[in-house]
């Protein structure tokens, strides 16, 4: 049977045969986005209402310099710029921050919802060649497997952190006793939500699962692979609901902290 060669034809912004809504997922990931990042990036310059009793906002913690008694160090170092704005959570929420950024999915989520590269399958894109990630900026990518170790220490961090929102101060007594209130469940499930979204990673299965294109042969890392591939199977609602959970979390202990809202004590 003969080939008859036939042209591709590059088709402009926008432009698409698609009969469906294909432009509502790009512009919903756009939103939640960027509400996001404008709440985190306003959360995190503001240096105040992150601590409420036991309990200390993800996007604050560890607070390695900080006023409040969760700080590692000590209050804001010397060292400080004066012409910068002091706030705890400066030093640390860039890590957990470019661990998403650089995450497989959300790379898919905002090249469609941001730069159209391409908006959607089968729609046309604004630029006339695809760079992909081969070289600067987006080369950087790459370095995402760093990142997701630096994302299970963090992990730890606010593990320990619900631990710490279990126990409350007694004015009475002087000491420390035990409770829950709704601001520890609030920072249980963000601890649960983040745990199945980093440890369901693609590098995270890369870490435990064998070497370059080969699984493991020992059986305890082949179980831990199932597991995490387990919870990858999900990876795009775990990292939906982890950003939510951890800007919640920060603006309940913000709203707790000012008085607007109130925590109340299950146990």
């Amino acid at each position: 049977m003969a080939d008859v060669p036939h042209p591709l034809t590059r088709r402009r912004f926008g432009a698409t045969m698609r009969r469906d809504a294909w432009w509502l997922q790009p512009a919903l990931v756009f939103v939640l986005l960027s509400s996001f990042i404008v709440y985190a990036t306003w959360a995190a310059f503001q240096g105040a209402h992150y601590t409420f009793g036991p309990y200390l906002s993800p996007f604050y913690s560890p607070e390695l310099f900080g006023s409040s008694p969760h700080a590692w160090f000590g209050p804001k170092p010397a060292w400080w710029p004066r012409w910068l704005v002091f706030s705890p959570a400066l030093l640390i929420l860039p890590f957990p921050g470019l661990f998403r950024v650089t995450c497989y999915y959300y790379r898919g989520a905002y090249y469609k919802a941001f730069w159209a590269d391409p908006p959607a399958c089968s729609v046309g894109e604004p630029r006339a060649r695809y760079r992909g990630e081969a070289s600067f900026p987006l080369i950087v990518q790459n370095i995402h497997r760093y990142f997701l170790y630096i994302a299970l220490f963090f992990l730890v961090v606010l593990l320990s952190d619900v631990w710490k929102a279990l126990w409350f101060f007694d004015s009475a007594t002087g000491r420390a006793t035990f409770g829950i209130g709704v601001g520890t469940l609030v920072l249980a499930v963000n601890v649960v939500l983040l745990g199945g979204y980093t440890l369901g990673c693609h590098s995270m299965r890369h870490v435990i699962g064998g070497y370059l294109d080969r699984l493991s042969g020992r059986p305890v890392r082949r179980r831990l692979y199932a597991c995490s591939s387990c919870l990858n199977r999900a990876h795009m609602r775990w990292a939906w609901c982890s950003l939510f959970s951890v800007a919640f979390a920060d603006l309940y202990i913000r709203l707790c902290s000012m008085g607007v809202w109130t925590d109340w004590r299950i146990l």
